[in-house]
C-alpha cells in the first residue's frame, strides 16, 4: 500500500483577497507611473504600424473603418471594450475559487505573471494607440465617437473625469487580449457544457476584434498579449514550486512536491517514505552490488578452510557408483 499526496486544500478567501488587490494595485501604479514620453510613445505606435503594412497584416484599419461607419457595432463593442476585461476575468476568478479550487491557485499564478510581465512591456515600450495617432493615418476613435451612449469620456474606457488616471500609451502588449485568452482557457478546460466551451473560443476572438475595431490596439498588440500569455504559463509552474519551497522553510513543513512520495514496502509492512527495515539494502544500489560481488569469495575461503570431509556433489556421487559397480563386474 502506498501513501499518496493529501488532496489539495481549499484556498482561503482571506489570503487571497489581499494578494490579488495587491498584484492589481502594482499593476495599476506601474501603469501611471510607465508613462514614458510621448513622442517616443508615438514613434513606437508608427513603426508598429509600418511593420504591418509591410506584411499587409494592418487589420485594425478595415475594422475601425467598419466600426465607424456602422453603430450598430461600434456601440456595443465599445460597451464591450470598457467593462467586459473587468467583469468577466474577475467573475471566473470567484468561479474558479469556489467551483474548481483544486485548479484555481495554478490558474491564478498564470494571469498574476502574465499581467506583471505585461507591466514590463508598458514601461519598456510606451506605445501610442491607433485612435491617437494623426487623423492622417485614417483612424477614427470610435469610444470619443460614440461618448455620448456611455460612461466613458474622451479618454479611452475610463469614466468621465478620470482620464488621468489611466496611462493610454499602454498599449503593448494588449492585456485585453491576455485577459480573454486566459478567461477562453478556463472556460474550455474547466467548464463542462457546451455552451461554455464555444464561449471559450469566442469571447477570446470577440475581444482582438473590438480592440482592432475600436482603433485602441494594432494587430501585434494582440499577439503581444497572446505571447506574454504563453510566458506566463510556461513560468507559472516554477513559481508555485518556488512559492513552496519558500514556505516550507518559513513554516518548517515540508514542500508540496515532497508530499505523497511512495513508502517502501517488505514483506507486507509499510513504512515510512524514505526510510528502509534495518538491514535492507534498495535494489540496484552499489551496496548491494558489493555485497552480491564478495559472495562468491567468501564461499571459496570457506571450502578452503573447512575441516569436514568435503561431500561430493550429486553429480560426482553418480560417477563413484558407477565405476564401483563396474570394478565389481570384472
Amino acid at each position: 500500500m502506498y501513501r499518496t499526496a493529501p488532496l489539495e486544500k481549499r484556498p482561503r478567501w482571506w489570503t487571497e483577497l489581499p494578494l490579488i488587490a495587491v498584484v492589481y494595485g502594482l499593476y495599476s501604479a506601474g501603469r501611471l507611473l510607465a508613462r514614458g514620453d510621448q513622442q517616443d510613445a508615438v514613434d513606437h505606435g508608427l513603426r508598429i504600424l509600418d511593420l504591418e503594412k509591410t506584411f499587409r497584416i494592418n487589420l485594425e484599419h478595415p475594422l475601425n473603418r467598419f466600426f465607424t461607419e456602422h453603430a450598430s457595432l461600434g456601440i456595443p463593442a465599445d460597451f464591450a471594450y470598457a467593462s467586459l476585461h473587468y467583469l468577466v476575468t474577475p467573475a471566473l476568478l470567484v468561479w474558479l475559487f469556489r467551483r474548481r479550487p483544486g485548479h484555481y491557485r495554478r490558474l491564478r499564478t498564470w494571469l498574476m505573471l502574465s499581467t506583471l510581465i505585461g507591466l514590463i512591456g508598458f514601461t519598456l515600450l510606451p506605445t501610442c494607440p491607433p485612435r491617437l495617432l494623426d487623423e492622417a493615418y485614417g483612424f477614427v476613435d470610435t469610444m470619443r465617437q460614440y461618448s455620448a451612449y456611455g460612461w466613458w469620456g474622451a479618454e479611452a474606457s475610463a469614466p468621465r473625469g478620470l482620464g488621468g488616471l489611466t496611462n493610454q500609451y499602454a498599449a503593448m502588449p494588449s492585456l485585453h487580449v491576455g485577459w480573454a485568452l486566459w478567461c477562453g482557457v478556463v472556460l474550455w478546460r474547466h467548464g463542462r457544457s457546451l455552451w461554455a466551451k464555444v464561449a471559450g473560443v469566442g469571447y477570446p476572438l470577440l475581444t482582438a476584434l473590438v480592440v482592432m475595431g475600436t482603433a485602441n490596439h494594432y494587430f501585434l498588440d494582440a499577439l503581444a498579449g497572446a505571447a506574454v500569455m504563453g510566458t506566463g504559463y510556461l513560468l507559472a509552474p516554477r513559481a508555485l514550486r518556488l512559492a513552496d519551497r519558500i514556505r516550507a522553510r518559513l513554516t518548517g513543513t515540508p514542500a508540496a512536491g515532497t508530499a505523497g512520495t511512495a513508502a517502501n514496502v517488505s514483506g507486507g509492512c509499510e513504512t515510512s517514505a524514505g526510510t528502509a527495515p534495518t538491514g535492507a539494502t534498495p535494489s540496484g544500489s552499489r551496496a548491494g552490488a558489493g555485497v552480491a560481488a564478495q559472495a562468491p569469495q567468501t564461499l571459496r575461503e570457506a571450502d578452503a578452510s573447512d575441516q569436514f570431509p568435503r561431500q561430493p556433489a550429486r553429480g560426482e556421487a553418480g560417477d563413484t557408483r558407477t565405476e564401483g559397480a563396474a570394478t565389481a563386474a570384472r
